[in-house]
């Protein structure tokens, strides 16, 4: 039996606006598990928290409610929701990549080190790193000319392609994927589809939420669907 690398038990999570006294409802009572090797994908209505789920386990949020239970590569089982900030940072470093819909860089940073920049973390050679940041930002048929420039300057597009070459580059263990053929070619999107049927077959665990129900059913394992928020009124009843 493959063990699941990252099981999510009851997660909630729900945003307080102190200023204007607000309760704004989002994921609630999330559980599935994910295993090495496969892809689960998460799809519901807008609304329904997919991203925050994600956002959860990576911990850009501090969950509401629940366990996230994750089991490290020295087989070790951790609660996101309760682990470290130190934790979690080399869970980042080392296991669990995320690729949003948005590139978050340094300026004026050439486009090659975005992308080797996991590699250069874990101590890899910065000939090493690079060399493996050219032959994917070749894959994604990023131009070579533009390899020396800051993607600032770049189109939504091409910002993604190099976005997903940065989240593919070091293998992770577990890799959240949130929308990440959305701003597409379908050529392009095509060749993502390719690498991450290639790193599912090299073992990578991954969470993800497609813009296509199409992309959903050809790389998906397992489907989980959520559903809407519950009404205010409800939420203030669970919490009391």
């Amino acid at each position: 039996m493959n063990p699941p690398i990252l099981q999510v038990e009851g997660y909630g999570k729900h945003f307080q606006l102190h200023e204007q006294n607000k309760l704004i409802p989002s994921s609630h009572n999330v559980s599935f598990t994910v295993r090495a090797g496969e892809l689960t994908a998460l799809i519901g209505p807008t609304g329904a928290g997919k991203s925050s789920v994600l956002k959860g386990i990576y911990r850009t949020y501090l969950p509401s409610a629940g366990r996230i239970l994750y089991r490290d590569a020295m087989g070790h089982e951790l609660d996101l929701v309760l682990a470290s900030e130190h934790q979690i940072l080399e869970l980042r470093r080392r296991e669990i990549g995320f690729v949003t819909q948005f590139l978050h860089c340094l300026p004026r940073q050439a486009t090659l080190d975005v992308v080797a920049q996991p590699l250069f973390a874990l101590g890899v050679s910065r000939d090493v790193a690079r060399q493996r940041a050219a032959e994917l930002l070749s894959a994604m048929k990023l131009p070579e000319r533009l390899w020396s420039v800051s993607p600032a300057t770049f189109s939504g597009g091409e910002r993604q392609r190099v976005n997903l070459a940065r989240g593919f580059i070091a293998k992770p263990r577990l890799l959240l994927l949130d929308e990440p053929t959305a701003s597409l070619d379908p050529a392009t999107a095509e060749r993502v589809i390719g690498l991450i049927e290639g790193l599912k077959a090299e073992g990578t665990a991954m969470l993800a939420i497609f813009h296509h129900p199409e992309t959903t059913r050809r790389l998906a394992d397992q489907v989980v669907e959520l559903d809407p928020p519950p009404a205010v009124e409800e939420l203030l009843e669970e919490i009391a």
